[in-house]
């Protein structure tokens, strides 16, 4: 690495690790002190003065952000998703841009469980019914919810954490489909899921957990008609990208029975919630904490770091989602 420090700036505070490793290599670190996402004229001046950035999935770094990048030479987005980025722009600037892979599987995979389970049993209505002084004693016909063990459980996704969630339902002798826009997956495979189309899952399915990156192809995938062919016993777990549910059509199937309950983590708005959710009983909401768990976080913030160092130290970055900016920055 040059013996001349180079600039990290990170647009939100995060954990401790990214700036550990960071400053163990010789950088300078800046932190956003505030305890909010930096507006665009702040972007603008990150983009023009560090040699490189960790950002969030709040961040919007667009071709327009990207036209004032005279200093940066690599993003790193503390998530796995990317869709915040605009990965065309950045390559064709010779911009590395990374993600965080692998190191939150688990949180998320549990964190969808938690939801379902959560949907299925009633778990936070039964909590409000108590703390609201509502609990007068055992009754046979209160807060009847649906049994997991033996179900069939649709995977939209079979990604990494869609097939982490998979193999947690082998445990309970669910029968699982997936599908997945590249075709059958043999992890799930290997583990006895059947690959269907997307119709046939959600007809079949009793709960139906969402995993598929948002892409244009994939906006409001799930939508008033995909709704319509799910079971009203079924439940509707979203733990991808908010984008892939229109949050309107949901808001109605749950108000008119024609879903039993969802559970969501992410939303298509965010951090707007579409208002008449808020007034269900029969939905479970999250404040998007997929990955909140202290061993994930850790680990997102460190790998952040470590691409950052690839990128200085002239390696290409280990979770590079363009590659090809090499090509690009050797003709700028």
């Amino acid at each position: 690495m040059s013996s001349d420090a180079k600039r990290v700036a990170i647009t939100r505070r995060i954990h401790e690790r990214a700036r550990e490793v960071l400053e163990q290599a010789g950088c300078e670190v800046w932190t956003n002190p505030e305890p909010r996402a930096l507006s665009r004229e702040e972007l603008g001046r990150v983009v023009r003065n560090y040699d490189a950035m960790i950002c969030l999935l709040s961040d919007r770094i667009d071709a327009s952000l990207l036209q004032e990048a005279t200093r940066l030479r690599i993003v790193a987005n503390y998530a796995v998703g990317f869709d915040n980025l605009d990965v065309e722009a950045a390559t064709r600037r010779g911009i590395a841009l990374t993600n965080t892979p692998d190191v939150l599987t688990n949180a998320t995979a549990e964190l969808a469980w938690a939801l379902l389970f959560a949907a299925a049993r009633h778990v936070a209505a039964g909590d409000r019914f108590v703390r609201e002084g509502r609990f007068h004693g055992w009754d046979p016909l209160l807060l009847l919810g649906h049994e997991v063990a033996g179900k069939t459980l649709g995977i939209i996704g079979a990604g990494r954490i869609g097939t982490a969630m998979a193999k947690r339902a082998v445990g309970f002798e669910m029968r699982i489909l997936y599908t997945k826009r590249s075709g059958p997956s043999p992890q799930m495979d290997a583990i006895g899921a059947t690959f269907v189309g997307l119709e046939e899952l959600l007809r079949e399915s009793d709960f139906v957990s969402i995993h598929t990156p948002l892409t244009p192809e994939t906006r409001h995938l799930i939508d008033r008609e995909k709704l319509q062919l799910m079971k009203p016993t079924a439940i509707l777990i979203n733990t991808g990208r908010g984008p892939v549910v229109d949050e309107a059509a949901l808001a109605e199937a749950l108000a008119e029975g024609r879903l039993a309950a969802a559970g969501l983590d992410v939303y298509e708005n965010e951090p707007t919630v579409e208002p008449r959710l808020l007034k269900l009983p029969n939905v479970v909401l999250l404040p998007h904490i997929g990955s909140a768990t202290y061993e994930a976080r850790a680990a997102m913030a460190e790998l952040a770091a470590l691409n950052i160092l690839d990128f200085f130290d002239g390696r290409v970055p280990r979770t590079c989602i363009n590659p090809e900016y090499v090509k690009h920055a050797r003709q700028a």
